[in-house]
């Protein structure tokens, strides 16, 4: 049961500072015309917001802005700080927070939260560089969106589409521009990455309409969108034809610019850093973590803390594992993984094998999803799905993703895996669809983009700690639905845990007291069992985004402190299915206003 393992992590918990309480409450009827006034309010903003954002548009189901891409110059981010600073001036000189309800104090919270954050973007921007992150590089994130988020149902959106293709020659060259400026302040990209860039934008420009061979990505998914119109009857085929010929003009005139960002990442390779990669080694790096981290856990938690629960964390997770593995016959933990490497080696992916475990893992959603009504109030709706990694993003060892439906479920909810490498252990499909698909991100995701009241910019916002803490809280949270048909599946969702809880000691350990690459590498490897592909893969994912890893710990933690918390205060009174609803069904929260939350629906059930 998921007591005694909520029991367990209490310890580490004690790290995790104490936050602000609630402020009382106004009398309801004055606080229902304050919360609709503030409500129409922040959806003024958010529209102004969504105006200069056009991919947020596309991602929100809207068709506005949808021949434009962002405009990721330093002006625009510092146009659009200025335009928060005033937003905000304004909530605070329109409205008396002491009159909202409570619920009405977050939203008013977050959208201030809002502004504190990208101060702290804008400061550190140069610490970011649009080509630097192993997971949003933007020469792989502009495909990856034309691809999987900006949907074609007629004629026009098609036009659109090549409009945006015409586009992103102009973003890439602000982005080497960008990049080059970092580069002078002393922030470089990794030589992996700088050579993953070169990889991915190659394969990009490859093949059909480029020259010969298979079809480039883009071209591919472009005569797929095309010919389900045409399939549709809402082309004729002289217009499917004219539409796919502009499409060609578009990807042969954006071929140049991803020829400039290889000579760019052509030219970084002599001087692109390895070794010791992480923040320490950055002018500045530290205050620069330091800043990552309150981004990433929405707490005041410092590098050498986090690292201190990770140990914690580690060796708690072991001695679980240990347990485990006695029950099942086994001397400890290391007899167990020894039986598993031998009856389940890591095979080359093959074809046969990539169709059996989509769907393996697609049937693993389907049967979670059926139990959520027992532990749910508000239930997800639309498709989801589990795919493969796009072939100019997939890495070998590379670490799943999830997104979650449009607003009006046209894209349904998505599991991303990289099947490029060798395979992992099958016991550890059931614990990553937990994570990422049902009750994880795409479960949260397909509740948050359906929410019906409250401002709209909820239905966007979101905070690492909070949804992967929730994905990991989601892990556990499997093992009590009775998910996880048999001791190996358990002992490897203790397994992916401690995997999270490395993370802590690797991320820190990069970014503030000054690990190399391969001494992460060998970490994760001897302590958190990665496999060195994945291993390397996740290493150096930490060490482009840092602190991003730090959320999953810190985030579950939190969620399992405060159902430990509402679970002794209400006794019987506890409601399993309210207090999921309580914590996803209006969106992703900074920590401190969860716990605020929570109080304050605990105090409510005592009456």
């Amino acid at each position: 049961m998921i007591r005694s393992s909520l029991l367990a992590v209490a310890a580490s918990l004690a790290l995790l500072a104490p936050l602000a309480a609630a402020a009382q409450p106004a009398p309801a009827a004055a606080a229902a015309s304050e919360d609709a006034r503030l409500t129409a309010f922040l959806d003024g903003q958010f529209e102004e917001l969504v105006k200069a954002n056009p991919q947020l548009a596309t991602r929100l189901g809207r068709k506005d802005g949808q021949d434009r891409l962002n405009d990721i110059s330093d002006a625009q981010e510092l146009r659009q700080l200025e335009w928060r600073r005033a937003s905000v001036a304004k909530l605070k000189a329109q409205f008396d927070r002491a009159r909202l309800s409570p619920e009405a104090q977050v939203n008013y919270d977050i959208w201030a939260l809002e502004l504190d954050r990208a101060e702290l973007g804008y400061k550190f921007r140069q610490y970011r560089p649009p080509f630097y992150s192993f997971l949003y590089s933007v020469h792989g994130q502009l495909p990856d969106f034309m691809i999987n988020t900006h949907s074609v149902s007629d004629a026009g959106d098609m036009r659109a589409y090549n409009a945006r293709l015409r586009a992103m020659p102009a973003v890439l060259d602000e982005a080497i521009a960008q990049s080059r400026a970092s580069a002078k302040a002393g922030v470089r990209a990794p030589k992996y990455q700088i050579e993953r860039v070169i990889a991915g934008s190659t394969t990009l420009t490859s093949g059909a309409p480029f020259g010969d061979g298979a079809d480039a990505p883009l071209w591919a998914d472009a005569k797929a969108k095309v010919e389900k119109l045409k399939a549709a009857g809402k082309v004729t085929p002289e217009e499917a034809d004219a539409l796919l010929a502009d499409t060609r003009a578009a990807l042969l005139a954006l071929k140049p610019a991803y020829g400039r960002v290889i000579a760019w990442a052509q030219g970084e390779l002599p001087s692109a850093p390895s070794g010791r990669v992480g923040a320490v080694s950055l002018p500045g790096g530290l205050d620069y973590y330091a800043a990552a981290l309150k981004l990433n856990t929405t707490t005041d938690l410092t590098a050498e803390q986090i690292h201190a629960i990770g140990l914690k964390e580690v060796a708690r997770i072991e001695a679980e594992q240990d347990a485990l593995a006695r029950q099942a016959g086994f001397a400890d933990r290391k007899a167990f993984y020894a039986d598993r490497e031998k009856r389940f080696p890591h095979l080359p992916w093959t074809d046969e094998l990539r169709a059996d475990y989509l769907a393996k893992a697609n049937a693993t959603i389907a049967r979670t999803r059926a139990l959520l009504p027992k532990y749910f109030g508000t239930l997800p709706e639309y498709r989801m799905e589990v795919v493969r990694e796009p072939s100019f993003s997939e890495v070998s060892g590379g670490a799943a993703h999830a997104s979650g439906p449009s607003p009006d479920g046209v894209r349904p909810g998505r599991v991303y895996v990289h099947l490029a490498g060798v395979t992992e252990d099958p016991a550890s499909t059931t614990d990553l669809m937990c994570h990422e698909g049902v009750p994880g991100h795409v479960t949260q995701g397909d509740i948050q983009v359906r929410q019906s009241a409250g401002p709209k910019f909820r239905k966007v916002t979101g905070y690492v700690a909070f949804g992967e803490g929730w994905g990991l809280y989601s892990e556990l949270l499997c093992k009590e639905m009775g998910v996880y048909a048999d001791a190996a599946e358990d002992f490897m969702r203790l397994d992916a845990e401690l995997f999270r809880a490395a993370r802590l000691v690797v991320d820190t350990g990069i970014h503030a007291k000054g690990w190399t690459e391969d001494q992460a590498v060998q970490y994760m490897i001897e302590t958190g069992r990665q496999a060195p592909d994945h291993a390397r893969s996740e290493v150096r994912r930490y060490i482009t985004l840092p602190g991003q890893a730090t959320g999953y710990k810190i985030g579950m933690l939190k969620i399992v402190e405060l159902r430990r918390r509402a679970e002794a205060a209400l006794g019987p009174k506890f409601d399993i299915k309210g207090f999921h609803d309580l914590l996803i069904a209006s969106g992703s929260q900074p920590l401190s206003i969860l716990e605020r939350r929570v109080d304050a629906w605990i105090a409510a059930k005592r009456g």
